[in-house]
């Protein structure tokens, strides 16, 4: 599924892709596929969040719930826009927390992958969506997938730092070792809830300071 041999994530994920639940899923994305409802986002962009890194190189983890739904917007990382589209409200207010928490400027560019070059994985609940129809993939398998991604994670790598906003992505905290690594929680970044503690929540410093603690590299954000 991955499009490079070398990438160390293969080891891992390959098991994922024989188990049924996963069979059940490409069932139902080629259904959905013949019946002409669009998908986002592109095929060849499902598992990008995987292909700009690798897993020893995986840091930290913003889970999403499920990809942007509008046309243009998805490219396969969590709360991520290709070059040139509009940033999205929740990204906007990312890099406003940005600016507050470590004065950075937000950037012209919605674009993140500049955070998954350094090990930020940016993973989504489910990492497809029907067009138009938010969470309309967010009861199929990808669940049991992505959630086996970060108990993988949790089991097999140390000090890692999970980024949890708001209420679907903090129920991943179960899958996760509090023990071994820095779980950071806030309410979503949306218009609807980023001013009831996400702005302030000030995880960008936080996220930092714990990896220069273990003698991680810090991310450039």
């Amino acid at each position: 599924m991955l499009n490079s041999p070398t990438n160390d994530w293969s080891d891992y994920l390959e098991v994922l892709f024989q188990q049924d639940s996963f069979q059940r899923l490409t069932d139902f994305l080629a259904y959905q596929k013949n019946r002409n409802i669009r998908i986002f986002p592109p095929q060849q962009q499902i598992f990008k969040a995987f292909e700009l890194s690798t897993f020893k190189d995986t840091q930290v983890i913003i889970v999403g719930q499920d990809p942007y739904h509008g046309e243009h917007q998805a490219h396969g990382l969590s709360f991520s826009v290709p070059n040139g589209v509009k940033i999205p409200p929740s990204l906007t207010n990312i890099y406003k927390e940005l600016e507050l928490d470590l004065n950075i400027k937000p950037n012209a560019k919605g674009n993140l992958e500049r955070w998954a070059a350094q090990g930020v994985l940016l993973l989504n609940s489910a990492l497809t969506v029907e067009k138009n129809t938010p969470a309309a993939h967010a009861k199929t398998p990808w669940v049991d997938f992505t959630e086996a991604v970060i108990g993988l994670l949790s089991e097999h790598k140390q000090n890692l730092v999970f980024i949890l906003w708001g209420a679907h992505a903090q129920q991943k905290s179960a899958l996760i070792d509090a023990n071994k690594h820095l779980i950071l929680t806030a309410p979503h970044p949306s218009p609807f809830s980023a001013h009831k503690g996400f702005f302030g929540s000030k995880h960008f410093s936080k996220t930092n300071k714990y990896l220069k603690m273990h003698n991680l590299q810090q991310i450039n954000w």
